[in-house]
């Protein structure tokens, strides 16, 4: 919270730019919140796994980013769902911090072609890092509402426990057995005392891939994958899953910013 707190830039509180507003927010940890935006007008149609832009005014200028959606299409009480990390100097996100419930926000969209294959019968293999884990809740939500859920497998990646976004949620969908899913988690900082807890997978999400697949029998015959998060992740997913036979279109890509670069321009 605190490099949100350092940035002084000034924040338009109106704009004929604004199209919408924060209609609610919950904090997962200091750098990590899922945020809500409403638009003002007509609800924005969007396909699970594109995404959103949303901005707001300073000085004059619009500083803006786009973020996957998180909320299914088919609910819109409180709009769209993002989950957001904080970057620290970052251009919006420690704008998008100070901004109270009910300010307004500038929204465009939605693009994007990270979407799921029609009526696919494999078992969907989604593979994240951090907040990529973001438009894989959007497509089982939908799914699940369709009453359509598809058998998938989801490998989440984080530094922390804590930072493992919609862990209750899929631990409730595992269990409970609505959506036919397989969680596995992992966090990257096993020695940190604030994993102290911590008893599940260790290590990178790439890093588990092949002993994910051996163990639930995942091959090219039986399932696809989609990956989202940053670049070098899904660099090495890639070349993983294309090394056990998965031809190049089973497997679906979602970076969230240009390799090479700091994630200043999608800040996922």
């Amino acid at each position: 919270m605190t490099d949100a707190l350092l940035d002084d830039r000034p924040i338009a509180p109106e704009s004929p730019l604004y199209t919408a507003a924060v209609s609610r927010r919950e904090d997962l940890t200091d750098s990590l919140a899922f945020v809500w935006v409403k638009p003002t007008g007509d609800f924005i149609p969007f396909e699970p796994g594109q995404y959103l832009t949303i901005g707001v005014e300073s000085a004059g200028k619009l500083l803006q980013r786009p973020y996957s959606v998180a909320s299914s299409p088919r609910e819109t009480d409180d709009g769209y769902e993002f989950y957001v990390r904080l970057v620290p100097g970052g251009v919006f996100t420690p704008l998008l911090w100070r901004l109270p419930v009910g300010h307004g926000m500038s929204l465009k969209g939605p693009k994007g072609r990270f979407m799921l294959e029609p009526n696919d019968e494999r078992t969907h293999v989604f593979i994240s890092s951090g907040t990529g884990v973001a438009p894989f809740i959007s497509m089982l939500k939908t799914l699940l509402i369709d009453g359509t859920p598809r058998r998938a497998v989801i490998l989440h990646g984080a530094s922390y426990a804590d930072e493992l976004g919609y862990r209750d949620l899929l631990e409730s969908w595992q269990a409970g057995g609505e959506v036919p899913l397989t969680y596995v988690p992992t966090i990257s900082r096993p020695r940190d005392p604030r994993n102290a807890a911590w008893d599940g997978r260790v290590g990178r999400v790439e890093a588990i891939v092949p002993a994910v697949c051996d163990e639930l029998g995942l091959t090219p015959d039986n399932a696809i994958a989609y990956i989202c998060g940053n670049p070098d992740m899904i660099t090495s997913v890639d070349a993983t899953l294309l090394g056990r036979g998965f031809p190049e279109a089973q497997v679906k890509k979602e970076l969230y910013w240009p390799k090479g670069k700091e994630p200043r321009g999608r800040e996922g």
